[in-house]
């Protein structure tokens, strides 16, 4: 079932299904508030309202909480990205609402009849759909089977929130795995800072410049080890002899 990126959403996981039955839960208790106020004859924007299910409510508010429950049911049939954008959305203007209205409650101005209760009501609904809607989804590090995760584009740069998942480049320095590889490490990392100070030997130098080619830090590492094994590559062991030949002649 498509969620609205750019490809398939897994319908049954775990992510979706918690989007959704957010969704349908909070759809169910507004809708439920909703119906009881039509249900009592209400005037539209009677100010001062009247009691159901311990909240204040006219035919204004009834009627908003009808057709959020109606948007909130859609988006969880339809479920994916939508699901949870639409209940990021929700959740906020609920939070938005129940601030506004406290401000305006005990003036003429309370066309949704609020009272405290229903200020109450409205942040927790709103908090509820904002942590619903963002699980799984508002997160650099994403495990891999995460639908959103899979959703993301290569080049998106919420994708790399995890290090070990990001490209690999020269840059990045794996955790070595042996003692020798630590010690090769050690090594790089003093010859790159005399280089930088001037007073890189010449041994520094000829390694730093043979692994300059290098795309990886494993790659570096490779050839910088290669220079103490017995088994080095021809070049540089034709370059030790050219080394050692001029040597003799002078």
């Amino acid at each position: 079932m498509s969620g609205g990126g750019s490809g398939p959403m897994q319908a049954n996981h775990q992510v979706v299904w918690v989007h959704r039955v957010g969704a349908m839960v909070v759809a169910a208790v507004i809708a439920v508030f909703g119906v009881l106020g039509f249900v009592g004859g209400l005037s539209f924007f009677d100010t001062q309202g009247a009691p159901i299910a311990g909240l204040s409510t006219n035919g204004a508010l009834s009627t908003i909480s009808i057709v959020t429950a109606v948007v909130l049911v859609a988006a969880a049939i339809r479920g994916g990205r939508l699901s949870s954008t639409v209940m990021i959305v929700v959740g906020t203007l609920f939070l938005v609402s129940a601030f506004v209205n406290l401000w305006l409650i005990g003036t003429p101005y309370n066309l949704l009849a609020f009272r405290l209760p229903n200020v109450f009501f409205s942040i927790g609904a709103g908090l509820v759909l904002l942590f619903t809607g963002a699980y799984g989804r508002l997160s650099a590090k994403l495990p891999s089977d995460n639908p959103y995760k899979q959703q993301r584009r290569p080049d998106d740069p919420q994708d790399h929130g995890d290090a070990a998942e990001a490209p690999e480049d020269s840059h990045r320095q794996p955790r070595p795995s042996s003692p020798a590889e630590a010690d090769a490490d050690a090594a790089m990392a003093a010859a790159e800072r005399a280089l930088v100070q001037g007073a890189a030997d010449e041994d520094q130098r000829r390694r730093l410049a043979a692994a300059e080619g290098a795309r990886t830090h494993e790659e570096r590492r490779a050839i910088w080890m290669g220079f103490d094994r017995s088994d080095e590559p021809s070049d540089h062991r034709l370059e030790h002899r050219s080394d050692q030949r001029g040597t003799t002649m002078a």
